[in-house]
């Protein structure tokens, strides 16, 4: 009997972990040759027991984002009440409540699912000390193609992401077309830090996935002002989020004591384009802000 597109993936030789953060060029030919097996081991395994419980929809969010975002869309004019449940914790940098934590144990489980569905995984290259984690956008080597999950991602760029940044961060129109994702998990005595660096963004937003209860210590983001030269060091709380242009320098602090979950999210324009700091923008007006550009993925991955 023909084995499935699951069991193959499943029975895959992968390369080592030293050769996926070496970039080997043989680490590439393996992601690029297996794609479409991949995809479609993702869509059998979604239809096992094992995934066909989890279902990734609106409920995750936040009851009162979830409302002020389906509002917004119904009618455009009352985008006022998304922008107010947005807190201005540091210049540029906003947080919120996005993920609601009675809902958070739904996304952890199926991400816990998906690593343990033993179909590879690309790791984000781009955090060497990251031990856990996944690419989340189709533009990336070994993504997490699970339609479910896509179409949750999808949606979260799509209604959420994209609408708040323009609305927040009204220069990165236009900028915005292109999305990327990438979760990541912190350990203590595995993860020390990620030094201070800026994002190849034109905004990110990042989202903790820690349940209640779950604690951890350390492992804090300290942002850097680069007019005021202000540093101020900001933590999670189950499903908050921190939202800030890319060129805003951070740093994650050393995690301590437990482990942090987040899931990293970024639009930018065609092929990596990003406003420059400062520039005269136009405005648009609230309708245009609640819609969902034309343009196709053009393909390109930071990293």
């Amino acid at each position: 009997m023909q084995a499935t597109a699951l069991e193959n993936a499943r029975a895959i030789e992968r390369p080592t972990r030293a050769e996926m953060l070496q970039r080997t060029p043989s680490v590439h030919r393996f992601w690029e040759q297996n794609r479409e097996l991949f995809q479609e081991a993702w869509a059998g395994w979604e239809q096992t027991d094992a995934a066909r419980e989890l279902t990734l929809d609106a409920s995750l969010y936040d009851p009162a984002l979830r409302t002020a975002v389906e509002q917004a869309w119904q009618d455009p004019s009352k985008e006022g009440a998304v922008k107010d449940l947005w807190q201005e914790v540091f210049p540029g940098v906003y947080q919120t409540q996005f993920f609601d934590p009675a809902q958070l144990e739904v996304l952890r489980d199926y991400l816990g699912k998906t690593a343990d569905a033993q179909i590879p995984l690309r790791p984000p290259y781009g955090i060497s000390l990251n031990r856990g984690g996944a690419m989340l956008d189709p533009r990336s080597e070994g993504y997490l193609a699970a339609p479910n999950f896509q179409a949750f991602y999808q949606g979260l760029m799509d209604a959420y992401m994209r609408p708040i940044s323009r609305l927040l961060f009204p220069d990165i129109v236009g900028y915005d077309t292109q999305t990327f994702g990438f979760s990541i998990q912190w350990q203590a005595d595995a993860d020390t830090s990620l030094r201070a660096h800026t994002d190849a963004s034109s905004v990110t937003l990042n989202i903790n996935l820690n349940l209640p209860g779950e604690e951890f210590s350390g492992s804090g983001v300290r942002f850097f002002d680069r007019e005021t030269r202000k540093v101020s060091e900001l933590s999670f709380a189950p499903g908050t989020a921190l939202i800030h242009h890319g060129s805003v320098a951070h740093e994650s602090m050393p995690i301590t004591q437990g482990e942090r979950s987040n899931i990293v999210l970024w639009l930018y324009g065609d092929h990596g384009q990003v406003p420059r700091h400062g520039a005269p923008h136009q405005a648009i007006d609230a309708r245009t802000r609640w819609s969902v550009p034309a343009a196709k993925s053009d393909g390109f991955a930071p990293f």
